[in-house]
């Protein structure tokens, strides 16, 4: 359950409120009108409390659990245990999101600007901004309606931002433009130099990187994240893609529409993503390839050639997921084999 010193819980809602927003249908005779409080793990909800099963792995919590509502698969609904409404649904998970949104919806935007944040005359100020303690906003920035910008945010000039776009404390924004409804978390950097220099044995020359950095709608950006701006093409990032902490992006990378990137991916100057690529922890990707549309590249792996569209690859250098697990298997045989002849 969340901490409500940190967390605001909004009113409970009924049954059938809740089967609406998870597109679920509740199981049984159970009345729509039953009111449930709060949303909890599995393990730990009680009556008042609506839970979900999305991994199979959990399903001995399942049927014990106390919850008064749970949203399940159609194949797990008649394993519910007595007591415990279930609400049948094809994406429990994606459900259970909508649900946490409902009782959790995030803080209303206040429109209040603090006295210690400094903006410029000549930067354009959307409606109903929100503005926190020591943020700085320079000349020519434009700043969409109902956005929300954290305390000691820098956004630079010239930077446009969209509507309802929220900016973390600590971010800093130059040479950007980004679109609506975007979430950039607190401490990122967007829009600094990207890595280029020309190297000499007399001293490496820095290239002056004449390129911007342009984020879609809907992208969000994590915590310590790094984009850097183009070298004179732009640096892209597609509508809806996700990117989490710690990940590095180098100059002129194009990355495609809903990508996901787990932290501390590094992907190097100019390769160009498809749409739809997800990236593990720690993956890296070296420069100027290209990686293909629904491509899926595993935990920790490096990319040093191109990956065609709907790969799965894994390991260094990566490889196809299936050979790689038969190169491993082989590996492994061999090892055994040498060590029962020795």
């Amino acid at each position: 359950m969340a901490d409500p010193r940190f967390f605001t819980r909004a009113a409970p809602a009924t049954l059938a409120e809740l089967a609406r927003i998870a597109d679920a249908t509740i199981g049984g005779d159970a009345d729509p009108s039953r009111v449930i409080e709060d949303v909890a793990p599995i393990r730990e909800a009680g009556p008042a409390h609506v839970s979900f099963l999305d991994n199979r792995k959990y399903i001995g919590d399942f049927r014990v659990t106390k919850a008064g509502a749970c949203l399940v698969l159609p194949e797990f609904a008649e394993q519910c245990p007595p007591g415990t409404v279930a609400l049948v649904t094809r994406k429990p998970y994606m459900s259970w999101a909508h649900v946490v949104r409902r009782f959790y919806p995030r803080a209303a935007l206040t429109g209040v600007r603090h006295p210690t944040a400094i903006c410029d005359p000549a930067a354009t100020i959307g409606a109903d901004v929100e503005i926190g303690a020591g943020a700085v906003i320079e000349a020519r920035a434009e700043i969409g309606d109902r956005c929300r910008i954290g305390a000691n945010a820098v956004i630079a000039a010239g930077v446009v931002i969209g509507n309802d776009t929220e900016v973390g404390a600590n971010a800093s924004i130059s040479h950007a433009l980004i679109g609506r409804r975007c979430r950039i978390y607190p401490g990122a950097r967007i829009g600094q130099e990207g890595f280029g220099f020309a190297m000499d044995a007399a001293g490496h020359v820095p290239i002056p990187q004449l390129g911007r950095v342009i984020i879609e709608d809907d992208v969000e950006v994590g915590a310590n994240t790094a984009i850097d701006r183009g070298a004179g093409p732009d640096t892209v990032i597609g509508r809806g893609t996700m990117i989490d902490n710690l990940v590095q992006i180098g100059h002129n990378v194009t990355l495609g529409r809903g990508c996901v990137v787990a932290a501390q991916v590094g992907i190097s100057g100019s390769s160009r993503i498809g749409d739809y690529v997800a990236f593990g922890g720690q993956v890296g990707i070296a420069g100027h390839l290209t990686v293909g549309n629904g491509a899926q590249i595993m935990g920790q792996s490096g990319v040093i050639g191109d990956i065609p569209a709907g790969a799965t690859v894994v390991g260094f250098p990566a490889t196809p997921s299936k050979e790689f697990y038969r190169q491993t298997a082989m590996l492994r045989r061999l090892v055994r084999e040498r060590k029962e002849r020795s």
